[in-house]
């Protein structure tokens, strides 16, 4: 009967049985996540945690689900306890290996595009939580000097116990879909240290506002991506009337699907950033104003607007996927910049290949975030060209801005479509009956800005990137 009424509920929303078990516990993270501030103790917090994610993780994906994520857990402290000097390198690599290996035997590429779900989206979640713990930890024997802001501020002197390593990677809030956070923002959060410090005269601001507002968020999202997917199906690619369209059609069609699959992600990280909010850890501190008020950034997966409207391309990373961004400028990035040496394209290029890796091998995947780089470089082409223009000239310099703006709505949605039809078939197809114009442009501006090189303008312009 039970199964029955599943079946039924599942038909009605459009989804298989797999995929509605899984999103009633993910919404189930919310009050999860709330009963977590009164449960009593360090050690009961912690528990609680680590109890509440395995129990939801089962219900979801099934027992193998945890037997997965125990296998990048034991590297990350397996690592730590026994090689220190190369704990974060070693956890890196075969984190990543166990990764790679279970997105292949489980094709979960291919299950999650035909609407199906597996476990390997927390274990990518999960992936990055013990490598970040083991980076951590490696940094903390190092001598501050030498250490870049992000390493000072988040630098384990002290292994963690094991029951606060499970505690930190299985809490249910993020366990599912991010955000990712530090090690030593959940050990403060769970120790009520830091900013969550309840001693000093201010006490920890209310979280119901804030999780409402996630919760509402999530809902219009969800309500868009019902109404809209049926209407721009992947399928429609490979089909004989898409290649029967002319150019504008084609690539309008490009540009729907692309941002009706955006809201599907849209309500996974709203519901997500509630199930943070509401526990307590997305507080970020305080706003500096006359009276303050709360921000919960750390909660913080995606800015709506931030994406649609993008000036820049540059300033796509700071608003999608925003923890999954900032994980890989701390830890890949950053780290691969010499010291006294500027970041070029290899860097931007090696980031976005450990991400195409990360999301799964699929030739769509690869495509999309090369694709990425060149959009990017691209676009900071156009942004100095736009700051060699004198400010006096106000309305060119607008012009170039909403250049920027076109060409990064352009190639992000051209770009897309190969991280949402994954095969490489699909994805030439795609790219290939628009005349692969968001390849060419991006390809074309970096040649030109060896051409047209551009001269700052004397007036020292705002930064807009």
């Amino acid at each position: 009967m039970e199964l029955m009424n599943m079946s039924s509920m599942a038909g009605s929303i459009g989804v298989s049985v797999a995929v509605l078990r899984f999103l009633l516990c993910f919404v189930a993270t919310i009050p999860v996540s709330f009963v977590w501030r009164i449960v009593p103790s360090k050690l009961g917090k912690h528990l609680y945690a680590a109890v509440s994610g395995v129990l939801l993780s089962y219900l979801s994906f099934g027992f193998s689900s945890n037997l997965h994520f125990l296998v990048p857990m034991t590297i990350g402290y397996g690592s730590m306890a026994i090689y220190r000097p190369k704990c974060g390198i070693i956890t890196f690599f075969l984190g990543f290996a166990y990764l790679i290996g279970c997105h292949v035997f489980y094709m979960s590429g291919d299950a999650w595009k035909e609407g199906g779900i597996d476990s390997t989206g927390a274990l990518m979640v999960l992936t990055l939580k013990v490598i970040s713990c083991a980076m951590n930890y490696n940094d903390g024997m190092l001598k501050e000097e030498g250490l870049r802001e992000a390493q000072k501020k988040n630098r384990l002197i002290q292994m963690p116990s094991l029951i606060e390593y499970f505690g930190y990677c299985l809490c249910c809030g993020s366990h599912f879909a991010g955000p990712v956070y530090e090690m030593k923002d959940y050990l403060e959060w769970t120790e009520g240290k830091g900013i969550w410090d309840t001693s000093d005269k201010r006490k920890q601001p209310s979280p119901f506002g804030a999780t409402i507002r996630a919760i509402f968020q999530a809902a219009i999202c969800m309500a868009l991506y019902l109404y809209l997917v049926p209407r721009y199906p992947l399928t429609r690619f490979t089909e004989p009337v898409y290649q029967e369209w002319g150019f504008l059609r084609k690539f309008s069609y490009q540009y729907m699907a692309g941002f009706t699959a955006r809201w599907k992600y849209y309500f996974i990280w709203s519901i997500s950033e509630a199930s943070i909010i509401i526990s307590g850890l997305g507080f970020s501190g305080w706003t500096d104003d006359a009276s303050p008020k709360p921000k919960w950034d750390r909660a913080k997966n995606v800015d709506i607007l931030g994406v649609e409207l993008a000036k820049s391309a540059v300033q796509i990373p700071l608003v999608w996927n925003i923890q999954v961004s900032t994980w890989l400028r701390h830890y890949v990035y950053e780290r691969l910049v010499q010291n006294g040496k500027k970041a070029g394209f290899f860097q931007l290029l090696a980031t976005q290949t450990v991400s195409a890796v990360w999301h799964g091998l699929y030739p769509g995947y690869m495509m999309f975030f090369v694709q990425s780089a060149l959009m990017i470089a691209g676009s900071r082409v156009i942004y100095k060209w736009q700051q060699a223009i004198s400010p006096k000239m106000a309305m060119l310099r607008k012009l170039m801005v909403f250049i920027n703006f076109l060409y990064t709505v352009l190639v992000l949605n051209y770009s897309a479509v190969g991280f949402m039809v994954l095969s490489l078939h699909e994805t030439l197809t795609a790219y290939g009956s628009v005349y692969y114009i968001g390849t060419i442009l991006p390809v074309v501006l970096i040649l030109l800005s060896y051409v047209v090189p551009a001269k700052p303008s004397r007036s020292k312009p705002r930064k807009e990137e």
